[in-house]
């Protein structure tokens, strides 16, 4: 038996199985085979689940391909050695209008010529160099852009198949998620049974809009790619012609070759993987859920009293609290104090030691007339360490209270006073943590002061706030 052609063999390895050519960009499967990356993107552009590799049908369950830089080095090397082997002697081009070789480039006008044109009357002032020095100076720019561009094609792969497997995962949790609600929420009653069906239905929409996300994500990286792709091959082609046909329009490929630096979208945000999570916490064993219904009916129903006392490892060194830590005012020198990581260094703040993760809550704070004072609630997150800023971005829901009047802190550009009948010498402060909602009365008239909108608390733990700027601020037994 006639022994095999190595030339066949080793282009038989070299070439993809479905385009029949050499591999571009190859990757590899958990099987072993590789592809192009765009062959394989192409056969399994309809699938979101069983994967099948397109030579031994193998299937998968992600889409789980991975760079084979390796072969693709040996692609490339290949490539050459056949290009050098077929290379044809070069045609020498002439001008048209001298028929002389073209061997000079024009500096300025940028452009291969022949000697008689660069001693005519519109050139001979031009700076000109040999044909193949300046060939050779701008294959040097042309290459240094195309490792510029191939670097960036393979941050972009990478932020695409990055993307592809956190949709995988995303889609597997989240059918853990309903096979959990399903099986669960048979045992319920038929409230239970209502809130299965609502449950479901979120989901479904999750399920939409994370393959929504997905074709989006994949569509614009794939788009890239091939965009980039296409610059890479033809600036591939560019460098392998004659130097004079090379030279022609050579501002145009340098300006092609200059790219805007990719910016990866962000595909899956952390709001889905929290939905996901919201969704997990519902979905625990029947009569934790029950349990939970029952608690959080009854923690809606009741509204508790709180009785704050002050956090001395919170307070800044210029606040002074009393002994029964029920009131805190401004004093004159700063106190020794340790600098640890709780305390208020720059703000003149204090919160309270009392903090709150669930149901409803208020306290109620005493004004002597004519202070300054800020009040409200703050995220146990919140920054203690030089300037703050009094508003929900940065975690404090508070008002300000200055003489007669008050501001409600909800954006540093929006600090228009409130419009009160009364200047309040007490104020309640009321805090509702599964809807989110901060809000500010008049402890005297119930008259309320300020709302803010609904905010997610997260699960952190929300402490009561005071700011002290000249004042001494009396926290009153709620009745």
């Amino acid at each position: 038996m006639a022994a095999a052609n190595p030339a066949k063999m080793l282009l038989g390895e070299l070439t993809c199985s479905v385009c029949k050519d050499y591999f571009k960009d190859p990757v590899s499967l958990d099987c072993g085979h590789n592809f192009c990356q765009a062959c394989i993107t192409q056969c399994w552009e309809a699938l979101s689940t069983n994967f099948p590799c397109p030579e031994c049908r193998e299937t998968f369950p992600q889409r789980n391909v991975k760079p084979n830089r390796q072969l693709r080095n040996i692609v490339e090397a290949s490539r050459k050695l056949t290009r050098e082997s077929t290379k044809e002697p070069e045609v020498e081009r002439v001008c048209e209008k001298h028929q002389r070789a073209i061997d000079v480039f024009c500096q300025v006008e940028e452009m291969p010529m022949c000697a008689v044109c660069h001693l005519s009357r519109d050139h001979r002032e031009h700076p000109a160099v040999p044909i193949e020095e300046a060939a050779e100076d701008y294959k040097d720019q042309i290459q240094s852009r195309l490792e510029i561009l191939k670097k960036e094609r393979e941050a972009i792969l990478s932020f695409k198949l990055s993307g592809e497997n956190k949709s995988q995962e995303l889609l597997k949790e989240l059918e853990t998620e309903k096979q959990k609600i399903v099986s669960e929420f048979q045992q319920l009653s038929q409230f239970l049974k209502e809130q299965e069906l609502l449950l479901l239905a979120q989901l479904e929409e999750l399920n939409k809009e994370i393959k929504k996300r997905r074709a989006e994500y994949v569509a614009k990286l794939s788009e890239e790619i091939s965009s980039f792709s296409s610059l890479i091959r033809e600036m591939e082609q560019k460098c392998q012609q004659p130097a004079s046909e090379f030279l022609q329009d050579i501002t145009g490929t340098l300006s092609r070759c200059e790219r805007e630096k990719f910016q990866n979208p962000v595909a899956f945000s952390s709001e889905l993987k929290w939905r996901i999570w919201e969704s997990s916490q519902r979905n625990a064993s029947v009569e934790t859920i029950m349990k939970k219904f029952t608690d959080s009916l009854s923690s809606r129903q009741r509204l508790d009293k709180v009785h704050v006392t002050l956090d001395p490892d919170t307070a800044h060194p210029e606040l002074v609290l009393s002994a029964d830590r029920k009131s805190v005012r401004r004093g004159d020198t700063w106190q020794a104090l340790p600098d640890n990581p709780e305390r208020f260094d720059t703000e003149l703040c204090v919160l309270g030691c009392e903090g709150f993760t669930s149901g409803r809550h208020y306290w109620e704070i005493e004004l002597k007339e004519g202070e300054v004072c800020i009040v409200g609630v703050a995220r146990e997150s919140v920054s203690r360490k030089g300037d703050i800023d009094f508003n929900p971005e940065q975690g404090i829901w508070a008002v300000l209270c200055n003489e007669d009047r008050y501001w409600a802190l909800t954006s540093p550009d929006d600090l228009s006073p409130l419009s009160l009948s009364r200047a309040p010498r007490r104020i309640r402060v009321y805090l509702d943590y599964e809807r989110g909602q901060v809000a500010f009365f008049d402890a005297g008239t119930g008259d309320p002061i300020f709302t803010f909108p609904p905010a997610s608390f997260a699960g952190e733990r929300i402490r009561p706030l005071f700011w002290a700027h000249a004042l001494s601020v009396r926290l009153t037994p709620c009745p």
